[in-house]
C-alpha cells in the first residue's frame, strides 16, 4: 500500500516528483495538532535564506552556495543535466526583486534508490548562489523535538502549488508509533524519520518533496535533519510525514559534492 501511494504521489507533480511529506503524525494524543494549515503560514522574507525552489516542482535546500540538496525522487539518474532551474533569494516566486535563477549542470542521485529509502540527490549549479546554506546534521543528537518545514508545495491535498513559501512546525513520532499507521508498515527505519500530528491538519505536501526538515542546533543556528520524501496524502490524522534521516547519509552526501 505504502508503494502505491508513493507512486500516485508522484505522480501527482508529473514526472518530475514530488512526492511530498504528506500527513503529520501523533506523538500523543494529548499533542493535538494546531488550527488546521497545510503547509502552515507564510514565511518572512529572508526567514530561511536556504530555501530552494527547483522547476520541475521539487523543493531543495543550499548544501553550499553550488550544490542543492533535495529527494532522490525529484531527479532523474546521476549524470550531466541543464534541464533544472533553481530559483532562490525569494519567499514570493513572482518577486523578481532579490530573486536568483541558475541552471542546473550536473545531477547525482543516491547510489541504490528505489524507491524505498535513500531518497537524497545533489544538485549541482552553474554558477554559486549567494546566499547562507543550511549545514546538514552528522549525528543523531537532533533527530528528535520538534522540526520545521518550508516549502512552495501544495497548501491542500490535490490542490495547487503556492506563489508564496510556507512554513510549519512539526514534532517528532518515533519509528514503533509511525510504523503501526496503515500504509507505513515498510518505513526504512534505518534512515527514515516520521514526524507529524495524530490530528493531522498541519504538513507538507505535493511539491514540497525535497525541501529540508530541520530545528536549532545547540548554538541557536538552523540544521537540516530530513528531505521531504513520502506520506499518505496531506495532513491526515494518523498519517504522518516521512523525512529521509540526513544524518545517515552525511558522509555519503560530503563525499558525493566533493566529486561534482
Amino acid at each position: 500500500m505504502k508503494n502505491l501511494l508513493k507512486t500516485l504521489k508522484r505522480c501527482a507533480v508529473a514526472g518530475a516528483a514530488a512526492l511530498a511529506v504528506i500527513s503529520l503524525q501523533p506523538l500523543s494524543t494529548a499533542q493535538a495538532a494546531p488550527a488546521p494549515v497545510v503547509g502552515g503560514t507564510r514565511a518572512a522574507q529572508g526567514e530561511f535564506p536556504f530555501m530552494v525552489r527547483l522547476s520541475m516542482g521539487c523543493g531543495g535546500a543550499l548544501y553550499t552556495q553550488q550544490i542543492v540538496l533535495t529527494a532522490a525522487h525529484c531527479v532523474g539518474a546521476t549524470g550531466n543535466n541543464t534541464s533544472i532551474t533553481a530559483t532562490a533569494g525569494v519567499v514570493d516566486l513572482q518577486s523578481t526583486s532579490g530573486r536568483v535563477q541558475v541552471r542546473s549542470t550536473k545531477v547525482y542521485r543516491a547510489p541504490g534508490y528505489n524507491g524505498n529509502g535513500k531518497d537524497w540527490a545533489l544538485i549541482k549549479l552553474a554558477q554559486p548562489i549567494n546566499l547562507p546554506t543550511l549545514p546538514i546534521a552528522t549525528t543523531t543528537a537532533y533527530n528528535s523535538g520538534t522540526f520545521t518545514v518550508a516549502g512552495w508545495g501544495s497548501a491542500t491535498e490535490g490542490g495547487a502549488q503556492q506563489r508564496y513559501m510556507l512554513k510549519a512546525s512539526v514534532p517528532f513520532i518515533s519509528d514503533a508509533t509511525c510504523r503501526t499507521y496503515s500504509g507505513y508498515s515498510g518505513l526504512v527505519a534505518s534512515d527514515e524519520i516520521c514526524a507529524g500530528y495524530a490530528a493531522g491538519g498541519v504538513d507538507t505536501c505535493q511539491g514540497d518533496s525535497g525541501g529540508p526538515m530541520f530545528r536549532k542546533d545547540n548554538a541557536g543556528a538552523w540544521i537540516q535533519v530530513g528531505i521531504v520524501s513520502w506520506g499518505i496524502g496531506c495532513a491526515r490524522a494518523n498519517a504522518p510525514g516521512v523525512y529521509s534521516e540526513v544524518s545517515t547519509f552525511a558522509s555519503a552526501i560530503a563525499s558525493a559534492a566533493s566529486t561534482l
